[in-house]
């Protein structure tokens, strides 16, 4: 057979549970309490009849005066209130002689007292083995036997009417307890499975029109429910996630887009004045057409290295190396450029040994540097540092350019993303240059973070394991 295919809505099987659990706990607390009091009355009505017969025979006993006669009148009282309590009395005096009979004072109304008995508890229990019973008791009195006292009753227990009326009540409340519990459950049951499942089917939405698409679609209810909260606060997350990434890609396409259109409308433009004799091809024009040439596979080399370097794949060749010392000598190598602007570039380390790929993490200290010096104004400062411990090596780079505004900060390590919304290569560039070196960085299970402030500069941190 195979498996069923309905699906059934949470919101269903919540308050299904919640009638199961209450009708469970109903029931079962009905039938325990049922037992246990019926056995406690039971146990109650036993011990109040041995009560009742030690009653009587106190009274009977009293019945014998001292002139050793029995009063039978006063007999016969106690015995009529015992038959009317369902009590059968007879009493003998010491030679066995009955004294007062109640089966013989009126034979009928014994005889109708005791099928009632066997009803009752024919009615209640449909297996009820008891029967009339009969038990003797001595009539003492000044430690002498005056007489025998018989007392008959159906046993070894029973009910009489209103015993088995407080019975039927008791079941009755029972039951009552019963359906209201399954009102109640049912209500509160429907109005939390509601409370649970509406949030829940609210993010499904959203999961749906994020699956389409739209991400603009966030959840501003909140819960009290822990995992439900963590849920809608997961869902908008994912949400803001794929909204910042569908324009990060979009972006992307149109940076791509203008990074190739340029030279290649230069390239076009050219060569179609070359072909159309407007322009000579000289090695000048020629010359300049290779440089158009050369920058585009330039940055498809870029993008090329990028993906190289953010696979699964990268290739680290490690070696122990002293990182300030590549520094400095980077440092030395960018300082005609550094003069030219007018920068004054300070540098401060100590020697600090890493295990690393040397070529990769000197491209990194370029990277950063070349930012610095595209970033930074005539008159400025740039400062290096580089300090660590026993485990890691830190790498800072902060200068006084021109900064990056807020909005822009956790979007520079993008590929061709530019806080320079005008695109201008003379301070630009390709837009690649902090992607290959956040993923360099990650590649050596390294981290790196930034900080900026618009018009006051911008300071690179780097975090690596020696």
């Amino acid at each position: 057979m195979g498996v069923s295919n309905i699906k059934y809505k949470l919101r269903t099987k919540l308050s299904l549970s919640y009638l199961l659990i209450t009708l469970i706990c109903v029931a079962s607390i009905s039938i325990f309490a049922n037992i246990f009091l019926e056995k406690q009355f039971r146990e109650y009505v036993i011990k109040n009849q041995n009560v009742k017969n030690q009653e009587i025979m106190n009274m009977i006993s009293n019945q014998y005066g001292q002139d050793n006669k029995w009063n039978y009148d006063y007999i016969s009282n106690i015995g009529m209130n015992a038959l009317e309590s369902g009590i059968i009395i007879k009493v003998k005096d010491s030679k066995g002689k009955i004294i007062w009979d109640a089966t013989k004072h009126n034979t009928g109304l014994c005889n109708q007292m005791i099928e009632q008995m066997a009803q009752n508890m024919n009615s209640r229990y449909s297996n009820w083995q008891g029967k009339y019973t009969e038990t003797k008791y001595p009539i003492v009195q000044v430690f002498k036997q005056i007489g025998t006292l018989e007392i008959g009753y159906y046993g070894p227990f029973y009910f009489d009417d209103n015993d088995l009326k407080f019975i039927n009540n008791l079941n009755w409340f029972l039951i009552a307890i019963a359906v209201f519990a399954f009102v109640i459950s049912l209500f509160f049951g429907t109005l939390m499975a509601k409370r649970i499942s509406n949030p829940i089917s609210r993010v499904i939405k959203s999961a749906e029109l994020i699956a389409k698409g739209y991400y603009g679609d966030c959840i501003p209810e909140k819960s009290n429910t822990r995992e439900i909260h963590d849920l809608t606060e997961t869902i908008n997350n994912l949400a803001e996630t794929f909204e910042n990434q569908d324009k990060l890609r979009k972006r992307l396409t149109s940076d791509v887009a203008h990074e190739l259109r340029t030279p290649l409308t230069t390239l076009q433009s050219h060569m179609e004045a070359m072909i159309d004799g407007v322009w000579e091809p000289n090695i000048e024009r020629i010359k300049s057409c290779h440089e158009e040439i050369l920058r585009i596979n330039r940055m498809v080399g870029d993008l090329e290295n990028l993906e190289k370097i953010e696979s699964d794949n990268i290739v680290l060749d490690k070696t122990e190396f002293d990182i300030a010392e590549l520094t400095r000598n980077i440092i030395t190598n960018f300082e005609s450029d550094f003069v030219k602007k007018n920068i004054k570039i300070m540098y401060e380390s100590e020697e600090q040994l890493i295990m690393a790929d040397k070529d990769k993490i000197s491209q990194v200290i370029v990277n950063l540097l070349s930012n610095s010096l595209k970033y930074t104004e005539k008159g400025g400062k740039v400062k290096v540092y580089i300090s660590g411990d026993k485990d890691k090596v830190q790498l800072i780079v902060k200068d006084t350019g021109i900064g990056i505004p807020k909005e822009d900060l956790q979007y520079i390590f993008e590929r061709f993303y530019r806080a320079d919304k005008s695109r201008n290569r003379l301070t630009g560039g390709s837009g690649i240059g902090l992607a290959i070196t956040k993923a360099m960085v990650e590649a050596h299970n390294g981290s790196i973070e930034v900080q900026s402030k618009l018009n006051e500069g911008t300071e690179f941190t780097i975090k690596m394991d020696k």
